[in-house]
């Protein structure tokens, strides 16, 4: 009897982690899909501890103190602008989590041999080594995303795949000996050694703009880890859940790779090249064409604009400028103007990057439009607005088959009556190629911090008004 109510909570807790990921895909039911995956933890949980029949309960309490206490600072503190950096670390605290419960159970395991069957230590193993993957990845990926001095002169070297290559073959060994001689120690922290360092060498060649494939990746390597941890622990709920996590981030890796026309492989194993042929050097693209505005030329351009486009990028999050730019859209709604906002897959530094940044600033989700939506609209828009986009506004990808970026699905921007960019410098994106968007007839270049500059635009709105 006690045995079937348990497996009847878990498989309630299921439902709900599955109801609780459906509701995530809106913002109108994503704080329901919140409360019901953190009710599904909560029956989880309790109804873990009831079947293993704990007794002591301190230090679990304190665990569980411990980490509210964090979660809740984390929640209070860290800045919608910052959560790229705290998800790819919540991806590591869930990798490292695997791998101390993995290697709790293989160290209970010396303990009663009887109880290291090939089921289990091929758990084990699995839970270990894409579980320290994961960590070691997830850090990486936080400390290059945080933009740490340090940070920046480390990357890929010559040979590296090969190194990474050995890494796997290595921990793969290890785990050999491990299933042949289970009371090998030693063979056991050699498969956590070499994971952790593949993981370090996995995620530090790779560039910036690849970051929310990365993310992506992580997070599924973060739900499979679960999930074998659940063999280890036969929890079926652990199993279910892990898997849910580690198919959905699986999906989203995917979903990431054809929004920039490009591989998985390429985007861990390559970095940006020709595709063949010469790339134009930014004297020759942008050399006397460029034509740089102010907030007040642009303020008379949205005064009679009807409709207005606004796309946002890495530089619009960077700057904070979300709430100046949800006050200008404001103002313009008041005058009249119809204002959408251009969504790029792959925009920012994790996947729904700029939709959790407008989210952020009360800018609503029905005004967020897809890419390939919002693409057949750019010919009878009177005014973009690009703010810290790069990449996914360059034409290249459409006209230059020898581009780095030749296919990627961008935001065709250049077809609307005017274009004004919002950018520092005419510096490169990730693909380090000009944009000849910056230097096309109907673009005006708006130099300078994007937050500064939103809100001059917005006070010389204001000033024309009166």
């Amino acid at each position: 009897m006690f045995s079937a109510a348990i497996n009847v909570s878990y498989l309630i807790a299921s439902v709900l982690f599955i109801l609780g990921l459906k509701g995530l895909t809106h913002p109108r039911t994503a704080v329901r899909g919140n409360l019901l995956g953190a009710v599904a933890m909560l029956i989880a949980i309790v109804v873990t501890l009831l079947d293993r029949r704990i007794v002591h309960f301190e230090i679990i309490i304190a665990g569980l103190v411990v980490g509210s206490a964090i979660g809740l600072v984390l929640a209070m503190r860290v800045q919608m602008t910052a959560m790229p950096q705290l998800v790819a670390i919540f991806n590591g605290f869930g990798g490292g989590s695997s791998v101390f419960v993995a290697t709790t159970a293989f160290l209970q395991a010396q303990a009663e041999p009887s109880e290291a069957t090939p089921q289990f230590l091929v758990a084990t193993i699995a839970s270990s080594i894409v579980g320290a993957v994961t960590l070691t990845g997830s850090v990486i990926a936080f400390l290059k995303l945080q933009e740490f001095r340090f940070m920046r002169k480390v990357g890929g070297f010559t040979g590296q795949q090969v190194v990474n290559a050995l890494l796997l073959a290595g921990a793969l060994g290890m785990s050999v000996w491990v299933m042949s001689v289970p009371a090998e120690m030693g063979a056991y922290w050699g498969v956590v050694i070499f994971a952790l360092l593949l993981g370090v060498l996995f995620v530090v060649p790779i560039g910036g703009a690849d970051m929310p494939v990365v993310i992506a990746l992580l997070n599924s390597y973060s739900g499979i880890a679960a999930a074998a941890t659940g063999f280890v622990l036969d929890n079926t709920v652990l199993i279910i859940s892990g898997s849910l996590v580690g198919a959905s981030g699986i999906i989203l890796t995917q979903i990431m790779c054809k929004a920039m026309n490009r591989s998985l492989t390429n985007v861990l194993f390559a970095k940006m090249q020709a595709a063949g042929g010469t790339t134009a050097s930014a004297d020759d693209v942008y050399g006397g064409r460029v034509k740089a505005t102010s907030p007040d030329e642009v303020a008379m351009l949205l005064e009679s604009a009807q409709r207005v486009v606004v796309v946002p990028g890495y530089g619009l999050a960077v700057s904070q400028a979300q709430h100046a730019l949800r006050d200008l859209c404001n103002l313009l709604t008041s005058r009249g103007a119809e204002v959408l906002f251009g969504i790029h897959p792959v925009a920012g530094r994790m996947p729904g990057h700029m939709n959790v940044l407008l989210a952020e600033a009360d800018i609503p989700y029905e005004s967020l439009i897809e890419m390939d939506d919002i693409n057949p609209q750019f010919e009878s828009t009177d005014v973009v607005i690009v703010i810290g986009a790069n990449d996914v506004v360059n034409p290249v990808a459409r006209t230059d088959p020898s581009s780095p970026i030749a296919g990627m699905p961008i935001l065709d921007v250049d077809k609307a009556r005017t274009v004004v960019v919002v950018k520092r410098s005419l510096s490169p994106g990730f693909a380090g190629i000009p944009n000849p968007l910056f230097a096309a007839d109907n673009c005006l270049m708006m130099f300078g911090d994007g937050k500064k500059a939103l809100l001059e635009l917005s006070a010389a709105l204001k000033e024309n008004a009166r």
